[in-house]
């Protein structure tokens, strides 16, 4: 169950980095310095591309310069209502469009922790387009789609009346099943990157690093199967005889084969049972109690970018899937004795434990 949840893990941490990666399961961003904007034509044709489920739309900015200082902040500028709804269906950092409705000059806007600590009285003034912006924090996460790491992230609208800026978009954030990258690319044009998450995916599992540590766990949970599966054999084994001869005297006495099935499952059900959630129990406790001192990402990527994306948790099909299989195993056994035993016939069964 431990190997289990840590492949699982690995699994996880590398689904988890690839969607952070990319904000979506595809990507497109233009530089507007050197491309432009997003052209209106350009984003219908994309959202024609095949397997594309919907397109939502992000104003890239990396001009937000804080009043009191030097320091350039990266902020986008996005439709509340369909950010909202990217956001809640990749889980990066869901929340209500309502919280990014702005009602007066300042701003609303969400953010990430570290900019948080930049907003002093939960205000911050940025200077855009030659104009004063005041934001107020008003939902902090520690992820977003459009941006990793720092964010700011506001109404389009609201920043277009405050800046006079049209905010068109430079960044284009895809969901779907199947998107055609080759379509997508060569709808995009050159100049212009896109990235896709199952792309992004593909890239964690070719350094030897990672597939030696998958493949060590995928050697231990199957030793671990394996000699579960041949104690459980040999215990039901070592006492066959007994059984064996027990079902011999009861259907002297009128006792069935469906009768002699159905004992002998039920008396190997208490035991399989308490071994399976003894089981079970133990790989929860032992995946809680590790998990605080191990982080999997090194072991996930290969690299750093997806750092802090792999944590050890509790996988509930590692848990109960070993659970289920030592029952299944045990009342297989028990069916398979039963139906050994009525071949062999009652006599022969009795006669075979007489002394000579």
């Amino acid at each position: 169950a431990f190997g289990g949840s840590v492949l699982a893990g690995i699994d996880g941490a590398r689904d988890r980095a690839a969607l952070l990666a990319t904000g979506a399961d595809a990507r497109v961003d233009s530089d507007p310095r050197i491309d432009g904007p997003l052209s209106a034509a350009l984003v219908s044709r994309i959202r024609s591309t095949p397997g594309t489920g919907s397109v939502t739309l992000a104003a890239i900015h990396d001009d937000a310069e804080v009043k009191e200082g030097t320091r350039r902040l990266p902020l986008a500028a996005v439709d509340p209502a369909a950010y909202a709804r990217l956001a809640r269906h990749t889980g990066l950092g869901a929340f209500s469009p309502s919280d990014l409705k702005a009602a007066g000059r300042t701003i609303p806007a969400l953010v990430s922790p570290s900019m948080a600590e930049l907003f002093t009285g939960g205000r911050l003034d940025l200077w855009m387009n030659g104009e004063d912006v005041t934001l107020r924090v008003a939902v902090v996460r520690a992820t977003t789609p459009a941006l990793t790491d720092d964010f700011l992230v506001v109404d389009t609208a609201a920043l277009t009346r405050a800046t006079g800026l049209p905010n068109r978009p430079t960044t284009l954030l895809l969901t779907g099943t199947r998107i055609d990258a080759a379509a997508l690319h060569e709808t995009a044009g050159p100049g212009r990157t896109v990235r896709l998450r199952a792309v992004e995916r593909a890239r964690y599992i070719d350094s030897p690093l990672q597939t030696g540590a998958t493949g060590i766990y995928v050697a231990a949970v199957a030793a671990g199967a394996g000699f579960a599966g041949l104690a459980l054999l040999l215990a039901l084994g070592r006492a066959a005889p007994e059984r064996l001869a027990l079902l011999a005297r009861l259907r002297t006495m009128g006792l069935t084969r469906r009768q002699s099935r159905r004992l002998l499952i039920l008396e190997a059900l208490p035991q399989a049972a308490l071994a399976a959630a003894g089981g079970t129990l133990t790989g929860w406790a032992a995946v809680r109690l590790l998990s605080p001192g191990l982080d999997l990402t090194s072991l996930a990527l290969a690299d750093s970018a997806g750092a802090g994306a792999g944590h050890l948790n509790t996988d509930p099909l590692s848990l109960v899937l070993p659970a289920v299989c030592v029952v299944v195993l045990a009342v297989g056994i028990a069916s398979l004795q039963a139906w050994w035993a009525g071949r062999r016939g009652s006599v022969r069964e009795l006669r075979a434990g007489e002394p000579t």
